[in-house]
């Protein structure tokens, strides 16, 4: 199976298919080869001297914690940091947005994960009002110039969307509603985020079509499935990096 996601990208939620699933026993045989493949990878960013920055994106329980977790298992536990992003404290929130992100990009060789990002500006921050038009407005333009910096210092961006539809979330709340391991994954915040998906899904089409790049694609995953989005997800890490790599 070779999906070729650097080719066949799509930019619109609209238009991914989330009909694409992944047999449970194809998924475990193509996961440990795939696992083996990033762990070499990583070593020879290592040697070179390649920053990895990973961005994650995604709906409220499309399994950004899961894909970042299979991602890992791997690599050399040195080499890497999972960077959860919340709301920014109280010392954050009095300098520029992209503050403390320059404080988590990851030094030569070593990998950085971001499960949330700076793209929080031009979502969540304009979905709820925490950004004025002006200021998310001009955030797309801040973006670019960032991860340009980025690039230019040999960085290898790699970002992520996960999409799974309003009815595969609404089955997920319930589930985890309904689970006492996994109950407190849900919030307040979760369900009223939900009441606003049309808002949420035109900034991100929005955010895709003005922050993709040459050099730092976004990669939509259908992710209704998630072997199918953890197995999409670690095979298009091997393409990007064989090809920053070689």
């Amino acid at each position: 199976m070779n999906w070729n996601h650097l080719q066949n990208r799509v930019l619109h939620l609209n238009q991914l298919d989330q009909t694409k699933i992944l047999p449970p026993d194809e998924y475990q045989v193509k996961m440990k080869e795939l696992k083996n493949q990033i762990r070499e990878l990583t070593f020879i960013a290592k040697e070179k001297e390649r920053p990895i920055l990973f961005v994650f994106e995604g709906w409220d329980a499309a399994g950004k914690g899961g894909a970042i977790r299979r991602l890992t298992q791997e690599i050399d536990p040195r080499l890497f940091e999972v960077h959860n992003i919340s709301a920014p404290n109280a010392e954050e929130i009095q300098h520029h947005y992209l503050w403390r992100f320059w404080n988590r990009i990851p030094k030569k060789g070593h990998i950085g994960i971001l499960d949330r990002s700076y793209y929080g500006r031009v979502l969540v921050e304009r979905v709820e009002g925490f950004a004025s038009e002006p200021e998310w407005s001009r955030a797309y333009e801040e973006i670019l110039l960032f991860e340009e910096q980025l690039l230019s210092f040999g960085t290898i961006v790699i970002k992520f969307w996960l999409h799974i539809s309003a009815e595969e979330q609404l089955l997920r709340f319930e589930t985890r509603k309904n689970d006492p391991l996994k109950r407190w994954k849900l919030t307040e915040e979760d369900w009223r985020n939900r009441d606003k998906w049309t808002l949420y899904e035109e900034a991100a089409n929005q955010m895709f079509q003005k922050t993709d790049a040459p050099k730092a694609p976004w990669f939509l995953v259908p992710a209704n499935d998630k072997y199918f989005a953890r197995t999409m997800i670690l095979e298009t890490t091997v393409e990007r990096l064989q090809k920053e790599l070689e």
